[in-house]
């Protein structure tokens, strides 16, 4: 028997806020959208030929609200593995994605950090 991590929620404040985002700034793919009623949609988006995806999720009670960007407890709790980090960071940043700091070279990769707009910090990185 194998397994797999398919899909992480992510918290947002609404669901077109989180496709913008994702789809619009990131240039995942939009693979679900799908109306559950009641306001409820079931939204995932990946990385193209990801096998892990992102359930974005409507923050919907207080606990849900005060969480929003703050999954990871301000640490980095988001890679991003790329294959050219010199590409996606000069389209993530015309994208309007902003960076803490400039690329740095480690012994692992490239790498540097950004926030989405909801407060989560990540790491877009490429391995060495």
């Amino acid at each position: 028997m194998s397994k797999r991590l398919s899909t992480l929620s992510i918290l947002v404040p609404d669901y077109e806020a989180g496709i913008a985002f994702f789809v619009g700034q990131l240039g995942f793919d939009l693979l679900e959208d799908s109306d559950h009623g009641g306001g409820k949609r079931w939204v995932k988006v990946a990385p193209q030929g990801a096998e892990t995806a992102f359930l974005i999720a409507k923050a919907s009670t207080p606990e849900q609200v005060a969480a929003i960007g703050n999954q990871g407890g301000g640490r980095v709790w988001l890679i991003l593995e790329t294959d050219d980090f010199g590409r996606d960071h000069a389209a993530f940043t015309t994208n309007g994605i902003v960076f803490e700091e400039q690329p740095r070279h480690e012994p692992y990769g490239t790498v540097a950090v950004f926030n989405d707009p909801f407060g989560n910090r990540w790491d877009l990185i490429e391995f060495s």
